[in-house]
């Protein structure tokens, strides 16, 4: 007896196979963010437990503790509250509220004082990371340095966090120029892949300006740093490089984000271990210039 094969599209009984068709992410365009959730939560490189990044108005990162807590035990001046995706330093007139990460991480001091319920919360995640301490799931990070560590290219002498300048305002970039990646969402729902620096057309420029201060910060006694000047390009390109777009998904702006954009605004004070005097040397250049 010859046995009867399957059609097809069905199963072994005869009735038909639907295959489900995965729900795509999308991001509305009334929403100021254009950062999708999914991915977003990390975890803590000081204690290891999960936090959940999200963009303030001024587009700098905050991690916020994943869940919902009771208003009337956080104090007015740590409650936030998301409106489109953005995160914003107040409540929002409801009985629950979020709370920055660094409030509840066991690893840090406290910087205000808090209630019962949320020194319970901060025992509860100070026994978890003992336990993936123990286990060996997780290994804290290392204490940073105080004394300022300049590092740069060997071959270029580029800094290996250079400092931006576009939009009128300083940006110290996360890693070198050239490995600045695009964090548009691709067709394939991957992380774009390009650069953001253009392959061809104008790029910036290498400048010695002054570190005065800026939005009523101190000034530096040095008087000049090293600054990538983006401001003689036109204001699409800045705008451009600020979100941390390609060329190509600069013009798709319904495109989705699958990261934060790099950039920390400048603090001529808090960065001072990224602040450089000598202007990086191209050796191609210096080569042909000795032939």
């Amino acid at each position: 007896m010859c046995p009867t094969p399957t059609p097809a599209g069905r199963h072994w009984d005869g009735s038909p196979r639907t295959a489900r068709r995965p729900r795509p992410l999308r991001v509305a365009g009334t929403s100021p963010s254009r950062l999708l959730r999914t991915g977003q939560s990390r975890l803590c490189r000081q204690c290891g437990n999960r936090i959940d990044l999200y963009q303030r108005t001024d587009q700098r990162p905050i991690a916020l503790h994943p869940a919902e807590l009771t208003a009337a035990d956080v104090p007015e001046s740590c409650r936030w509250h998301l409106s489109g995706g953005i995160a914003h330093p107040h409540g929002d007139g409801s009985n629950w509220c979020r709370i920055p990460h660094a409030l509840l991480c066991p690893r840090r001091t406290p910087t205000c004082h808090i209630a019962p319920g949320l020194e319970a919360i901060r025992r509860q995640l100070a026994i978890r990371t003992r336990r993936m301490i123990d286990t060996g799931a997780f290994t804290p990070a290392p204490a940073t340095s105080t004394q300022p560590a300049t590092v740069t290219d060997a071959d270029t002498g580029e800094p290996d966090r250079p400092v931006v300048q576009m939009l009128l305002c300083r940006y110290l970039a996360e890693r070198p120029l050239n490995n600045l990646r695009c964090v548009a969402q691709t067709r394939h729902r991957h992380r774009c892949t390009y650069p953001v620096p253009a392959p061809t057309g104008p790029t910036g420029t290498w400048r010695l300006l002054s570190a005065t201060a800026q939005h009523g910060q101190l000034a530096l006694p040095d008087g000049l740093m090293v600054v990538y000047d983006l401001g003689r390009l036109p204001y699409s390109e800045q705008l451009r490089w600020r979100a941390q777009r390609c060329p190509a998904h600069a013009a798709t702006s319904g495109a989705a984000e699958l990261a934060l954009a790099g950039w920390q605004p400048f603090d001529p004070l808090l960065h001072a271990a990224h602040i450089h005097t000598r202007l990086p040397h191209r050796p191609q250049a210096r080569q042909q210039g000795r032939g």
